[in-house]
C-alpha cells in the first residue's frame, strides 16, 4: 500500500521554517496518515515500498519522481486544487504574472494547478509570452557554471519578460532570481497564507552556500 509523505524541500525550510507546520494540517484532512519527510531529495529518499511524497519545491518534484524507484510525487498546488478545505485569502482582483520554474516544464498538471489556485485567490493573471512549458530558467540554474554576471544577466533578462510588476513564483530560488531582475517576488506559499514576500538572502553565492550547507546535513 502507497505511504503519503510530505517533504517541504530545502528552500522553504530556509526561508520560512515554520511554514511546513502551517501546511502540514490541510494536507492531513486529505491525508490522515500522511508523514513529514525530511531528507533532502539529492540523497536517497529511505523509504520502504511504494510511496508519494506531497512536494513544494519543483526540483524536488523532479528529483524524487525520477530517480528513486517506487517513489511518485504530487505538488502541494495540486492536492490544494483538488481539495475544498482551505481558507484562500481574496485579493481582490490584484494583477500578476507568473513564472514557471524550469524543472517543471513537462507537468502540465502543475502549471494547471497554480493558475486554478490563484484565480480561487481573485488574482487576475497576465501571461508572461513564455510561459508553461516554454518558460526559460529565471536564471538561477546557471549558477555556478556561468559567470556571476552572466547569471544576473540571464535574471535581468527573465525578469524583463515579465509584463507586470508583481510575478508569482512557484519556488524560493526564483524569489531571489526576480528581485535581482527587479520585479517584485510573490511566493504561492506566501500569497495562500496571505502573507508578503521577503527576498531574504538573495546575494547568489551566499543562497547557494546556505542550499548546499542543507542539502549535506539532511
Amino acid at each position: 500500500m502507497e505511504r503519503m509523505y510530505f517533504n517541504p524541500g530545502c528552500a522553504l525550510c530556509l526561508y520560512k521554517p515554520e511554514m511546513e507546520q502551517k501546511i502540514l494540517p490541510f494536507l492531513r484532512q486529505v491525508y490522515p496518515d500522511i508523514a513529514l519527510h525530511k531528507i533532502c531529495c539529492h540523497h536517497e529518499p529511505g523509504l520502504d515500498g511504494e510511496a508519494c511524497i506531497v512536494n513544494i519545491c519543483a526540483g524536488c518534484d523532479k528529483r524524487f519522481s525520477s530517480l528513486y524507484p517506487g517513489v511518485r510525487t504530487i505538488s502541494l498546488w495540486e492536492v490544494l486544487d483538488q481539495a475544498d478545505h482551505f481558507p484562500y485569502p481574496d485579493y481582490q482582483g490584484q494583477t500578476m504574472t507568473i513564472h514557471d520554474p524550469c524543472p517543471v516544464r513537462e507537468r502540465p498538471a502543475v502549471h494547471t494547478a497554480i493558475r486554478s489556485l490563484l484565480d480561487k485567490m481573485n488574482i487576475k493573471v497576465v501571461e508572461a509570452k513564455q510561459n508553461r512549458q516554454n518558460a526559460p530558467c529565471c536564471g538561477d540554474a546557471f549558477y555556478p557554471d556561468f559567470p556571476l554576471s552572466e547569471v544576473h544577466a540571464k535574471m535581468k533578462a527573465r525578469a524583463d519578460d515579465m509584463p507586470v510588476e508583481e510575478v508569482v513564483v512557484y519556488c524560493v530560488s526564483c524569489i531571489k532570481a526576480m528581485h535581482i531582475g527587479g520585479k517584485t517576488s510573490r511566493y504561492m506559499v506566501d500569497l495562500l497564507f496571505g502573507e508578503p514576500t521577503s527576498p531574504g538572502v538573495y546575494d547568489t553565492v551566499e543562497w547557494h552556500k546556505q542550499v548546499q550547507a542543507y542539502i549535506d546535513e539532511h
